[in-house]
Parts: C-alpha cells; sequence; structure tokens
C-alpha cells in the first residue's frame, strides 16, 4: 500500500493492478496463517524479516519499485515456491506443497505486472535489461532474484526474453560468494 501512497501520480490502470496484487498477498498471508495453525504454529510466534518492506521506503520512482520488489524479491520466488512445494512433497504434506503451487501461479502474474510497467515506464532507449539494472541499487542487485534453483520457464510466462532471463542465470552464476555451495542452477 506504501507505493500507492508514495506514488500517487501513477498511472491509475497500475494502481489498480497493485490493488490486485495486495489482494493476492493478502490472501497468501492468510492461507499461510490457516496452515501453521493447522501444524501446531502460532501466527507471530517466531520473529520475522520484513527486510522487502523497510527496502520499500527507499524507492524514489516507480522504476526503482519494478526493478526492487516485483522482478527481484518476487523474480525469486518463481524459484523459492518451487523448492518449498518440494520440501512440502518429501516431507509429506500435500496441503502445504499445494498451498505453494497457488502462491507460485500468482507470483508469475506479480512479475508479470512488473515486467509489464518497467516496459511502459522505461525510456525507450534502454533495453528491459538495462532499465532493470540501472533501476537496482546496492545491496539489491540480479543475483538475488534466483534461488537456490533456477525456473527458466516460470520467467518465460512472465514474458521476460530470453536474453533477459540469460542475464539473470549469468548474474546468479557470477555471484557466489568464494566459500559457499554453487547453486543448483537448472
Amino acid at each position: 500500500a506504501y507505493i500507492l501512497c508514495a506514488f500517487p501520480d501513477a498511472p491509475a490502470e497500475f494502481r489498480q493492478g497493485m490493488c490486485a496484487i495486495m489482494a493476492d498477498e493478502q490472501r497468501h498471508t492468510r492461507m499461510h496463517k490457516e496452515r501453521a495453525a493447522i501444524q501446531g504454529l502460532e501466527f507471530g510466534s517466531l520473529p520475522v524479516n520484513c527486510y522487502i518492506w523497510k527496502k520499500a521506503l527507499s524507492y524514489e520512482s516507480l522504476l526503482d519499485y519494478l526493478a526492487g520488489l516485483p522482478l527481484t524479491f518476487e523474480g525469486r520466488n518463481l524459484d523459492h515456491t518451487g523448492e518449498f512445494e518440494q520440501y512440502f512433497l518429501d516431507a509429506g504434506d500435500q496441503r502445504s506443497a499445494a498451498l505453494m503451487k497457488v502462491v507460485y501461479r500468482d507470483e508469475i502474474q506479480h512479475v508479470a505486472f512488473g515486467l509489464h510497467w518497467l516496459r511502459q515506464l522505461k525510456p525507450d532507449h534502454l533495453s528491459d535489461w538495462e532499465a532493470y539494472e540501472q533501476h537496482l541499487h546496492w545491496p539489491i542487485r540480479a543475483a538475488l532474484s534466483v534461488g537456490y534453483t533456477f525456473n527458466r520457464e516460470a520467467r518465460r510466462e512472465t514474458g521476460m526474453t530470453d536474453e533477459f532471463i540469460d542475464r539473470l542465470y549469468q548474474a546468479a552464476h557470477s555471484d557466489q560468494p568464494p566459500n559457499q555451495k554453487p547453486k543448483n542452477l537448472e
């Protein structure tokens, strides 16, 4: 909701899309809360990390927001939702796995929304990748848009070009600290 207040002159269609995404995020929270309760975990009993939302306060433009939140943080969920779906399946928890599948489908739409608006608002002379990179601010970087796996097909479903997808893959592959186990990319 902060983005709607921070950028009151954003196009009406963008604002409407943001309202739909906020409704999705609220639904995700309800689903996670209900599923956690069934597993005996009370919502709020564990510490949370609100880094993403604190970071949102620093966006100076809609393009900063689009690069940072939908294309990086939600982009990472294109991988994480599949990873968590598999963890739940391995643990025999079909319902939690199904919840992850629902979130995954929504994340594709959220990233597609971000990409659509990046294309609408960026200067014409910039490629999607150039606009994306120019609006990332340290420590947020392209490598953070990738989980431990790399779901190329989900990224295609968002409308990303193969060039954009390849650059994300390359960014993640080259961003490994020297003593860290390499990511299982693809």
